[in-house]
């Protein structure tokens, strides 16, 4: 598990923890290690850009950007190699599940707007660990939808700097980044890896007082 630098209310999990949604186990000791309530607000991703505000604990339905102004909810998403987002503002908290498809129909503007439609302006970002420009092999149809953000792999065939360009998506909003490649470090689960069943969370949350 990391926490991203200077941000004491969001962590991105690693394969230790699991998919914490759904394993109680798991979001109990995650819980308690974090000091935040164990009844979480979720959502289930299709990789869209759907939004889902969360007002209790529990199954938000089908979306890729989960948001709350409920303090002390816990938020979450889940990921193998798709790109987690954390935004805040003084007044909301949302998570953004991110993969090509999102990042091409422009999911962090989305989520950037739903949340400033009905409160401050976004504040701040972090973008948690995903595949890298350097492992994430693409064909030439997803390729072409990502202008300015060509890559190549490791072993020599295009790839696409997907977080570079969600991170354009985020403007001039302050954010960190954890520099860490899901597809390389085998402490995270990566579906393009080996095709695992296996998702990490992220979990954020407003605090109390």
């Amino acid at each position: 598990m990391s926490t991203p630098a200077g941000v004491s209310t969001a962590a991105f999990g690693d394969a230790t923890f699991g998919d914490a949604r759904f394993d109680a186990t798991a979001r109990t000791a995650l819980s308690t290690e974090l000091g935040i309530s164990d009844q979480w607000a979720y959502i289930y991703q299709v990789h869209g850009t759907a939004v889902a505000r969360a007002t209790e604990p529990g199954d938000c339905g089908e979306a890729d950007i989960i948001m709350t102004s409920v303090v002390g909810l816990p938020i979450a998403i889940a990921t193998a190699d798709c790109v987690p987002i954390v935004l805040w503002s003084s007044t909301t908290v949302g998570i953004v599940h991110a993969g090509w498809r999102g990042a091409a129909a422009g999911v962090v503007v989305t989520a950037i707007q739903a949340m400033e439609s009905a409160g401050p302006p976004v504040e701040r970002a972090a973008v948690g660990p995903a595949i890298c420009r350097r492992s994430f092999e693409v064909g030439d149809d997803v390729l072409a939808r990502f202008p300015g953000f060509e890559s190549t792999t490791d072993w020599g065939t295009p790839a696409v700097d997907l977080v570079g360009s969600l991170r354009e998506q985020l403007g001039a909003i302050p954010h960190v980044v954890e520099d860490i490649c899901t597809f390389e470090d085998e402490a995270y689960f990566s579906y393009r890896r080996n095709a695992t069943k296996g998702r990490q969370v992220t979990v954020a949350w407003l605090p109390n007082g």
